[in-house]
């Protein structure tokens, strides 16, 4: 239920694709059963987009584990983290080319292992805080991408 919250508010802000990933400490049988929600989930982002009066929904990807998943292309790559890393705010850049994409990735609710952390570094995504609080990471999804369209949207990084 949380997470389909997620697709809907997710739509509602923008965003143009949901990767489900697979943590260690990911929900057990989210994976196994992303294959059988996939349909809902996109009746979901489709039906969030028309609410948001978006013309398309945002595309729902099948459903990965970590590693190939921080493999996805995007011009800036960030990884949400719980204490230790600079606002996403201060790490997004102040300009930005009209076709260049973002990419989040939010953590499971027991947070990053050490070794997953240090494979997304490795990877080339910077990690970035929302601030001193342990959200869900329903919450975090949202907050994270309201920060960015806020950004995107006052002129700090303009919106094409």
């Amino acid at each position: 239920d949380r997470f389909e919250w997620m697709i809907e508010k997710a739509t509602e802000l923008g965003v143009n694709a949901i990767l489900p990933v697979e943590a260690a400490r990911s929900e057990k049988g989210l994976f196994e059963a992303s294959r059988k929600r996939a349909d809902r989930w996109v009746r979901i982002a489709r039906e969030a987009g028309q609410q948001a009066r978006r013309l398309r929904a945002p595309e729902i990807l099948p459903a990965l584990r970590l590693e190939p998943a921080l493999g996805q292309a995007a011009d800036c790559r960030y990884f949400l983290e719980e204490a230790g890393a600079p606002a996403l705010l201060e790490q997004m850049p102040v300009a930005r080319a009209p076709s260049a994409h973002l990419a989040i990735l939010v953590g499971p609710e027991g947070g990053w292992t050490d070794s997953e952390r240090g494979l997304a570094a490795q990877k080339g995504w910077q990690a970035v805080s929302l601030g001193p609080h342990i959200l869900r990471a329903e919450t975090a999804a949202t907050a994270s991408l309201a920060i960015v369209v806020n950004a995107w949207c006052s002129g700090k990084l303009p919106l094409q």
